[in-house]
């Protein structure tokens, strides 16, 4: 049986009956619902309630669901949407997805069906580590030879039709990489569809990748096309590739090898025209050895493979993406200029961001809503580093031992111990697993959520 859903759900149709049954038929299921009668009202419940998922309606008076997307996207982009509509149709469904929609509906709507969804949604929205870094003007920013190299290569990638494999550390930009090489391409025009792969449950995976028949499981109410179908004449990005279980990797080989797929719970092959972009942050080659990933498939993804530095490696990179983060950040929450002087940036200059540029980006985030002054000085920034796990000031000399029975702050406090007990039991299941996730959660007995919950708690992500 199903765990409850948690979570707060903005329902947002122009028909109240609908709006009822919906709302009753989520509460029943353990969620929060809020209902608005149309995009305006929907905009400015957003603006007052930690909403999670939002469902609305296409067809309504004035701000239609589609605009009413956008708006969404534009100021509260981790809040997923799904479309409601009676008249789904595969090419609603492919400018729904490109417009940014999580998943679309069509009414009426099937009990079962919906509440699938709306979980789909759920667990893509509670996964922090889908967040890649904020959009630039162009494709990167950074001034070192690694990146305009890595560009250069992107350039060359985005012209052909070959599949690429974008590899490289959690938060280096790997989705902006992928981003870079659709809108270069001759498939610009088509949809970028992408997909999580360690965001869902293997039993959902399967069903996101190639859809399915109507009747293919309990909630199946209609036929849905999945991300590979979806991505129709465009690009589908598969982000985390390492973490396909291998039941599912066979499937996966004979689309990218005969560029057809089956539905689940279907018989009839149906011919797709999709160019693939992978990514992953695992050693593909030793999940190979180990037995994890199929070496066929690795070869096919592994066409054009680009590998994206670690920021530590890059440090001429930090100032410009400091700099960029803290301007838009500035702009987003609603706060005057603020001034990083030279101690400021050497201070963020001297850490190792282990999280790379999406540590980074968060911790200017930080700082822009947390710091009393404007000017962020060297010891503005070392008061903020000291607050947060996973980081921490420069190294400096160490003061005398305080006396037998310090204070809470002499670092030998249970909660500080254990703390720093789980942290390296985290590193050591890591290693051992060659930084497969899937498999260090399972030597250290925990669920994969949990694990990636654990992860952005030490900040290891």
């Amino acid at each position: 049986m199903s765990e409850p859903l948690k979570g707060n759900v903005l329902l947002v149709d122009d028909d109240p009956a609908v709006a009822k049954v919906l709302g009753a038929l989520l509460t029943q299921a353990g969620l929060t619902t809020h209902t608005a009668r149309d995009g305006q009202e929907a905009l400015a419940l957003l603006g007052r309630k930690p909403i999670d998922v939002v469902v609305s309606d296409v067809r309504m008076p004035g701000m239609d669901g589609m605009q009413l997307l956008g708006e969404v996207s534009r100021g509260w982009p981790d809040v997923p949407v799904i479309l409601l509509t009676a008249h789904g149709t595969v090419p609603l469904a492919v400018e729904a997805m490109k417009a940014g929609a999580a998943d679309f509906v069509l009414k009426p709507f099937d009990r079962e069906e919906i509440l699938f969804t709306v979980r789909k949604a759920l667990l893509r929205a509670q996964d922090d580590t889908a967040r890649e870094p904020l959009r630039a003007p162009g494709p990167f920013i950074g001034r070192s030879k690694a990146m305009a190299d890595v560009q250069a290569m992107l350039a060359k990638a985005a012209t052909g039709t070959a599949t690429v494999l974008l590899r490289g550390e959690s938060g280096t930009g790997k989705e902006l990489a992928a981003k870079a090489v659709h809108d270069g391409s001759p498939r610009r025009a088509g949809p970028f569809v992408k997909l999580h792969c360690a965001a869902l449950p293997d039993t959902l995976l399967e069903s996101e990748l190639f859809g399915y028949e109507k009747g293919a499981f309990t909630g199946a109410a209609t036929r849905k096309p999945g991300r590979v179908e979806l991505a129709h004449g465009g690009t589908l990005f598969l982000d985390e590739v390492g973490d396909i279980p291998l039941s599912m990797q066979v499937k996966l080989l004979r689309v990218i090898q005969e560029r057809e797929l089956e539905r689940l719970g279907g018989t009839q092959p149906v011919k797709v025209d999709v160019r693939f972009v992978a990514a992953t942050h695992q050693p593909l080659e030793e999940l190979v050895k180990a037995g994890l990933f199929r070496e066929d498939l690795f070869y096919r993804l592994n066409v054009v493979p680009v590998e994206l530095p670690p920021l530590r490696t890059r440090p001429e990179d930090i100032e410009p993406l400091a700099r960029h983060f803290l301007e838009a950040h500035t702009k987003a929450n609603g706060r005057p200029p603020f001034t990083l002087t030279a101690e400021g940036l050497a201070v963020l200059q001297a850490q190792p961001w282990p999280g790379n540029v999406r540590q980074l980006q968060n911790f200017v985030e930080r700082l822009v809503v947390l710091s009393d002054s404007q000017v962020l000085t060297g010891e503005e920034v070392t008061r903020e580093l000291a607050r947060q796990p996973g980081l921490s000031p420069a190294p400096t000399v160490a003061a005398p031992s305080a006396p037998s029975g310090g204070g809470a702050d002499s670092g030998l406090t249970l909660e500080s111990q254990r703390k720093g007990m789980e942290r390296q039991a985290l590193v050591d299941a890591l290693k051992r697993a060659g930084d497969n996730r899937t498999l260090a959660a399972r030597l250290l007995g925990i669920s994969r959520r949990t694990l990636y919950n654990k992860l952005e708690e030490h900040g290891l992500l």
